[in-house]
């Protein structure tokens, strides 16, 4: 008797995520009015979220921690983040460029407002942090604070200190590097008893979301929202693509459909830290070095935002048009630089896509007011553009393990 093929986890997100948003459509068209989502269906999802990311200060910790133990190697530990930091600042500049693209094809297509609309439109910017304060923020002056605050880019540095010092420890580091792996192992089971709960989460807040804003989806803003999830369409396709085929060697079919649950996690959470743990989970499950993953991944959902990339210069483009403005090559230009040294910038603060949009705009002369047009349905965006991100995080993973795996076996055969 032919035993029946049991469903996995990425069959029940698929089905959970297209049944939320049939839930979702059904409350939208037969109760436009009702809460009932957002007051039954989206606790239910938040719960989930809390959950991923109460995981995600002890996963960041623990797994850089033991990749660097794992390196075994101070220089092998700079190379492989030399490596991965170049890999992620190239393909951001690319998604910038990719979005600035798209949008030109699309902008006749855009309104220009009246001035009587757009005098009246108001947002303040929170403040952008400054290049040095955010060098300076990287090193903390507490091992708690950060930790309690789930500020990622001091975490990293913690780990990745600790790290080295148990490394620089010889011997007497061993224990602690046991321990650390240990802690390491038991996180892991601890997230994938959350990790299971994932289509439940997905379907409650996919049915929220639609519910929400499944009016929006129609109305003015889809073309700019459409012109965007193109851009990330392409990026995927072009770049992701090509890294998974000629860097990785690896088939992009079979990348895609093992990073499944990552995408599908991250297309619901929006959130790439609390994507994060399954991210790792993926990377490994398809070939990535353990210690690998544990340390490009986590510095990746910290540093590189192509996703967001790309809905900055779509943003920046169709902002300007609304207000009349025909952009320069010059601006152009500086909208790529500002874009890519952002992702870097603004990654560890509370809102971080629109502080980074905020940057963007100032620095080609744009009202930041703008980003009230695009404010209402950034939740929308906000979907692909973290899907975006947690995807190049994983292409970053496959390539340099396989870089170490070649330069492992060199130094064997010697």
């Amino acid at each position: 008797m032919q035993q029946k093929r049991k469903i996995n986890l990425a069959g029940w997100i698929i089905i959970c995520m297209l049944a939320g948003i049939l839930v979702g459509f059904v409350f939208l068209l037969a109760a436009p009015k009702s809460t009932f989502t957002t007051d039954y269906l989206k606790p239910i999802g938040t719960i989930y979220i809390n959950l991923l990311k109460f995981m995600v200060v002890p996963v960041v910790l623990f797994s850089i921690m033991d990749g660097v133990i794992s390196l075994n190697d101070l220089k092998r530990v700079g190379s492989v983040g030399v490596r991965t930091f170049i890999y992620y600042m190239c393909t951001t500049a690319v998604a910038v460029v990719i979005g600035l693209v798209v949008v030109n094809c699309f902008k006749g297509f855009f309104p220009v407002l009246d001035s009587s609309v757009t005098d009246s439109l108001e947002y303040t910017a929170a403040e952008a942090p400054k290049v040095m304060d955010v060098i300076v923020g990287i090193f903390p002056d507490n091992l708690f604070k950060p930790m309690v605050e789930a500020n990622m880019l001091p975490v990293i540095c913690i780990a990745i200190f600790f790290g080295a010092g148990i490394l620089a420890a010889g011997e007497k580091g061993k224990k602690i590097g046991e321990l650390v792996n240990c802690m390491n192992e038991i996180t892991m089971k601890v997230l994938m008893m959350i990790i299971k709960l994932t289509p439940i989460g997905v379907f409650c807040l996919m049915a929220d979301v639609v519910a929400v804003n499944g009016a929006k989806i129609v109305g003015s803003l889809a073309l700019v929202i459409g012109v965007a999830y193109i851009g990330y369409i392409l990026h995927v396709i072009i770049v992701y693509g090509c890294s998974i085929k000629f860097l990785s060697g690896m088939s992009p079919i079979a990348f895609f459909k093992g990073l499944a649950p990552a995408m599908l996690t991250a297309f619901t959470t929006t959130s790439s830290n609390a994507t994060l743990p399954i991210n790792i989970e993926c990377c490994n499950e398809m070939g990535a070095e353990p210690e690998i993953s544990s340390f490009v991944l986590p510095l990746g959902a910290t540093i590189n935002m192509d996703g967001t990339a790309i809905y900055q210069a779509v943003c920046a483009v169709f902002i300007a048009c609304c207000y009349g403005v025909d952009l320069t090559l010059g601006q152009m230009a500086m909208i790529v630089l500002t874009a890519t040294l952002a992702s870097v910038g603004t990654a560890g603060v509370s809102g971080a896509g629109m502080i980074m949009l905020s940057m963007v705009l100032m620095s080609v002369g744009l009202p930041v007011e703008g980003i009230a047009i695009i404010a209402g349905v950034d939740k929308l965006f906000d979907m692909g553009r973290t899907t975006l991100n947690i995807t190049g995080d994983a292409t970053a993973a496959m390539w340099v393990s396989k870089v170490e795996r070649k330069k492992m076996a060199a130094k064997a055969v010697k």
